[in-house]
């Protein structure tokens, strides 16, 4: 069975091209084939559409900010091309009239948006147009654009308008953010921000989870802990999804439950998933933790942004008087390495780039001398190559230089990453961070004044934040002043601190500290060694040869070759309770017995009214006193599970932290997925996990009765990973811990 398109990126990006395609449905297939199109969960593919002459329809691709982030996170230049778009705009930049060319718009439904579309359309740039909201337009604003077409008479010049559900990025295959800002977890727990800026950030956040859940096909059981921002969400969106439910004429869930009912007649297990919103202040330590994965390192070091990392590479490696230039480098979808090596520990992905490099020049060696070249740059400028390999040579030729443009990419993102690795001591940061509840307060003020360690004065006040949070130790009030006092003489700005010492009352009760769930990994071959030595002289020796510069030798050398010790942060563990309770730890069940159920579909069918921000904070701001974190919602909301739905298991979650969202998180949740999957699991008991409305049994809740399914426990785990934003450690101290400081001062 093809897995590959379950994927939410996969689902996004046909949703995407649905829409260069202007909307156009693809041919009706036999019954057959939409039998198992529906029974695998399979997006249908589309094809572009032709003119008349059977040319393709040229057309003017016009976004707005979101849009531009939605599209350029998981669609290149090429693609758009290849769906006919031979110009993109930003809907706010001064743009020229092209005439009689079609023009789609992907923006957000504002009134700003709609008056600039009014003007485009009177002042006849592009016709006809073909309007596509990223998420519901609602019904006042849809009036208002109304009268404005009648009035600038303009209504002949729209093809087409829709609601597209698009309002989130993805950024891997199941990882998304919503791209509301660095300042999300700021303003919700800040009591300078008005209780109706409140409510709009969460009806935002509401609108994307909803077009998530649209773009999945399956109505989730919503589990969310009591209090804070994560409660008043899941009763929105409880709530929006009941509305929706009830609205029979245009219920974008009833496709998904057509394929439901064809899988399960297949005898494809299905089963909904369970969507856990969480507020970050539930673990702070993934937001500024350092990593030795690949693609936590990239995100922290090089500042990768919407899938494009942008770095400085000297000019000349050997006279660096010349200066650096910037290079930006896109990792998209077709980059297998990317793909294998994103979430695996940094030395393994310089063995990986090693072993790829020797089959590539094995390939390409192989081709050379079935052809008599002398060199794959010789075969491209040879026109007299033998014709009975020239089809071989004709076809492998694109494929292999791909390969190497893919690997010289990535040798010299990995040249970059071992210079920050080795300047800032990463390295070392991470070994203490794998143990830091060992460290007593006398080493940590050691490592704060030593100044061999790292380059990078914030590294330590992450680490000694980090250190604050989890360790059992008491930190009194003069052990606070010495470490303040260190860190101002390296010029760390200890403003965070004072939000920070708040924050470890509470989070103390809330973290779970993680023991490895399993000894750590051991590289195929083994020829990495455990521990603490340098990287082997013979895997430095093969990288100088694959065209990583002389210099590679003098990076690699002191940079730690260690594998991170298995073991699953705070959110996983949550996950892990939620999902497969049979398997989860007692700590963790016990943190969750307590948190609350939403079922859409329940037979409660109007549910709860969520109330509003100035209801939930009592009217006093996010801020005040008490005996919760700043920014607590505490509304009572929701349903207590019953023993059934604790205990309910599930195959597939969403994961959301309201706040900011960490690589870290996503990839120890795709870890934990990965060790989970056909392992046991939870019970799955009741309708809230075969089917949807009562297609399989019959249970109040979704989880109270019926012959249930052992599917959840047995079924591949999957996980999609989200937030309100994907933040680096730098990005959420000085965005977000900074202001929070500032205030708690």
């Amino acid at each position: 069975m093809a897995h590959r398109a379950q994927f939410l990126r996969d689902r996004q990006v046909a949703a995407i091209e649905k829409i260069l395609n202007l909307n156009h449905e693809p041919p009706e297939e036999s019954e057959a084939r939409q039998d198992a199109t529906a029974s695998n969960g399979l997006v249908s593919k589309t094809t572009p559409l032709l003119d008349s002459n059977g040319e393709p329809i040229w057309k003017v691709l016009v976004f707005d900010n979101l849009g531009r982030d939605v599209i350029s996170s998981v669609l290149r230049v090429n693609d758009l091309r290849g769906w006919g778009v031979t110009i993109h705009l930003n809907i706010n930049s001064p743009r020229h009239p092209i005439p009689d060319v079609p023009v789609i718009y992907l923006v957000e439904p504002n009134a700003s948006n709609l008056q600039l579309i009014t003007a485009d359309l009177s002042r006849s740039l592009y016709c006809p147009a073909y309007i596509n909201f990223l998420s519901s337009i609602p019904r006042p604003l849809l009036e208002e654009f109304a009268a404005q077409t009648a009035a600038a008479e303009t209504a002949d010049s729209i093809a087409q308008l829709y609601d597209q559900y698009l309002n989130f990025i993805v950024a891997e295959p199941d990882l998304f953010s919503l791209g509301l800002g660095k300042e999300v977890y700021w303003a919700l727990n800040s009591n300078q921000i008005k209780d109706e800026e409140v409510d709009t950030l969460i009806d935002r956040i509401v609108s994307g989870l909803f077009s998530v859940v649209v773009t999945m096909g399956a109505i989730p059981i919503i589990r969310c802990p009591k209090g804070g921002a994560a409660e008043m969400i899941s009763a929105k969106l409880d709530r929006k999804l009941r509305d929706h439910i009830l609205d029979s004429k245009d219920n974008l869930f009833n496709n998904s439950s057509s394929a439901l009912k064809q899988s399960s007649a297949a005898g494809i297990p299905h089963s909904r998933p369970v969507l856990i919103i969480l507020d970050r202040s539930v673990d702070l330590v993934p937001m500024l933790s350092h990593s030795w994965t690949y693609q936590s390192l990239v995100h922290d070091v090089l500042k990768m942004k919407l899938n494009r990392i942008t770095m400085e590479i000297p000019v000349d490696e050997n006279n660096p008087s010349k200066g650096v230039t910037k290079k930006a480098y896109d990792l998209n979808s077709s980059d297998f390495f990317w793909a294998k090596n994103s979430g695996v520990p940094f030395p393994q992905v310089a063995e990986d780039i090693d072993a790829e490099l020797t089959k590539y020049k094995e390939d390409a060696s192989e081709i050379t001398r079935k052809t008599g070249a002398s060199s794959i740059e010789d075969l491209q400028n040879d026109a007299s190559s033998s014709a009975q390999h020239l089809k071989a040579v004709i076809t492998l030729l694109p494929e292999l230089r791909e390969r190497k443009a893919t690997l010289d990419m990535h040798m010299n993102i990995a040249t970059v990453l071992l210079k920050g690795i080795k300047d800032r001591q990463l390295d070392n940061f991470f070994q203490l961070e794998e143990n830091v509840t060992r460290q007593s307060k006398t080493q940590i003020l050691e490592l704060i004044n030593d100044p061999s360690k790292g380059t990078e004065p914030l590294d330590k006040l992450r680490l000694f934040i980090i250190w604050f949070l989890s360790t059992e130790q008491e930190v009194s009030r003069a052990d606070m002043d010495r470490f303040e006092e260190a860190l101002k003489a390296i010029d760390v700005d200890t403003t965070p601190l004072a939000y920070v010492k708040w924050v470890r009352e509470i989070t103390r009760m809330t973290m779970m500290t993680a023991a490895p769930t399993q000894p750590s990994q051991q590289f195929a071959g083994g020829e990495l060694l455990r521990g603490f030595s340098s990287i082997s002289n013979r895997l430095a020796d093969r990288f100088k040869d694959g065209a990583l510069g002389a210099n590679f030798e003098n990076l690699i050398s002191g940079v730690k070759n260690f594998l991170p010790a298995s073991k699953d942060l705070t959110v996983t563990k949550i996950t892990e309770s939620l999902m497969d309770p049979t398997s989860a730890s007692s700590s963790a069940i016990a943190k969750t017995e307590n948190y609350l159920y939403f079922d859409p579909r329940s037979a409660n069918a109007r549910g709860v009214i969520p109330p509003s921000a100035s209801q939930t904070r009592g009217g006093g701001g996010a801020g005040t006193t008490g005996p919760s974190m700043p920014g607590s919602l505490s509304s009572g909301l929701g349903t207590s599970a019953t023993f059934g739905q604790r205990r309910q298991g599930f195959s597939e979650a969403i994961v959301f932290t309201v706040g900011g969202g960490s690589m870290d998180e996503y990839g120890n949740l795709q870890d934990w997925a990965r060790r989970s999957s056909g392992g046991g699991g939870g019970i799955g008991v009741g309708a809230g996990v075969i089917g949807v409305g009562g297609v399989v049994g019959v249970g109040g809740g979704g989880g109270g009765g019926g012959a249930g399914s052992s599917a959840a426990g047995f079924a591949r785990k999957r996980v999609v990973y989200g937030s309100t934003e994907l933040l680096n450690a730098e990005e959420f101290l000085l965005a977000d811990l900074m202001k929070l400081g500032q205030e708690s001062r």
